[in-house]
């Protein structure tokens, strides 16, 4: 997936190589991956750049985010920020332009993988529904109108099932689709992708709280600076690291629900919740 990443990265601007190429997790596309191959699916060409579209989106996500008029973050992923980098008005540019790029890496990807029409619409759909205002942008729209204000848990958990469960999730089904899955299989797919992305943020909320910025790549301590409301907030860290594992052991009972045997599938919620960045 990484050198799918490289080649389109190649002949784009410097900016959007820049954001695509620094070092992540690549947890998404990974997990495309692996719900592909949960499924008895082919690794091939097209389902990496299934995988790699699902990135693209991500990365442009974290360049708009950081921007000033967003989190107004200076690092990310242990180096400094696009917009700090290069400046405001490319970077805002080129988070815009991701959007297409991962449009035509996606679609270059279906027609690779020449799946049934009826699919490559639903791959289509579930990438772009969990970007846009159902999804990542109306959590981020959420996530800012929340900023020093006290939310129950169950508003928090609707911010975050939007800004970062939607992909997580939606990545899931799309390596479920990519594999010709069965409804049962790709719901199964859905309700571990769910599980896992808040298990995912509310691990995030506690290394915000508990670790370094050298250790997170990242500017550590954000959440308290900007007030924001966080599940360590409301829960301290002992119970949020505690709910984060619920969640991830919530997330494999999904997948077994529907008989998916998957040991990378497990081992991924694992992680989520036991990483050190």
């Amino acid at each position: 997936m990484d050198a799918v990443l490289k080649t389109w990265a190649s002949r784009a601007d410097p900016v959007i190589a820049y954001s695509l190429l620094g070092e992540g997790k690549r947890l998404r596309p990974t997990l495309v991956f692996a719900a592909h191959e949960a499924l008895n699916g082919a690794s091939s060409a097209g389902v990496a750049e299934l995988a790699a579209a699902v990135e693209v989106v991500h990365a442009y996500s974290l360049v708009h985010d950081d921007l000033p008029c967003m989190d107004d973050d200076d690092l990310r992923r242990g180096r400094p920020t696009a917009h700090r980098a290069f400046d405001v008005p490319r970077a805002t540019r080129a988070g815009y332009e991701m959007v297409a790029l991962a449009a035509r890496v996606l679609a270059h990807g279906l027609e690779t993988l020449a799946l049934p029409l009826e699919r490559n619409r639903a791959i289509q759909l579930e990438l772009f529904r969990a970007a846009g205002a159902g999804g990542m942008i109306g959590g981020q729209a959420l996530d800012l109108e929340a900023e020093g204000k006290a939310l129950p848990i169950e508003a928090l958990e609707e911010v975050h099932r939007r800004k970062t469960g939607a992909l997580i999730a939606a990545s899931c089904v799309i390596g479920g689709l990519s594999a010709d899955g069965a409804p049962r299989h790709i719901e199964g797919l859905r309700a571990y992708g769910e599980s896992i992305g808040l298990a995912f943020q509310i691990a995030d909320d506690v290394l915000d709280a508990t670790a370094t910025s050298d250790q997170l790549g990242k500017t550590a301590g954000k959440d308290a600076a900007c007030a924001k409301a966080t599940f360590v907030t409301l829960l301290g860290v002992g119970a949020a690291r505690a709910e984060a594992e619920r969640r991830a052991a919530r997330a494999v009972d999904h997948l077994r629900d529907v008989g998916l045997a998957s040991p990378i599938l497990v081992e991924l919620a694992h992680y989520i919740v036991t990483r050190p960045n």
